[in-house]
């Protein structure tokens, strides 16, 4: 704030930026301290996860991605399966 309002006082779409991010920044914080930390919100409370893996409802796995291809390779390998057996 202070660089941009010392040195480029008159650029208005970057003073408009920093406010977005700012506030971006803000909402975020707020959410992380409503979800007690977490980045993200659990979607069933562990109770139920606990409750429905040992049923056999729900499996229980590892999800493994590639770094170089995120967005494309993933697998999950299930747990108390061996070998390469993946779901």
């Amino acid at each position: 704030q202070n660089y941009l309002d010392n040195f480029w006082p008159d650029l208005k779409a970057a003073h408009e930026l920093f406010d977005s991010i700012l506030q971006a920044r803000h909402e975020r914080e707020s959410e992380s301290q409503e979800n007690h930390g977490k980045e993200y919100p659990e979607h069933l409370p562990l109770e139920i996860l606990e409750a429905g893996i040992k049923s056999g409802r729900y499996l229980q796995g590892t999800l493994n991605v590639n770094k170089h291809r995120a967005q494309l390779e993933a697998f999950v390998r299930l747990q108390g399966f061996g070998g390469k057996e993946t779901g």
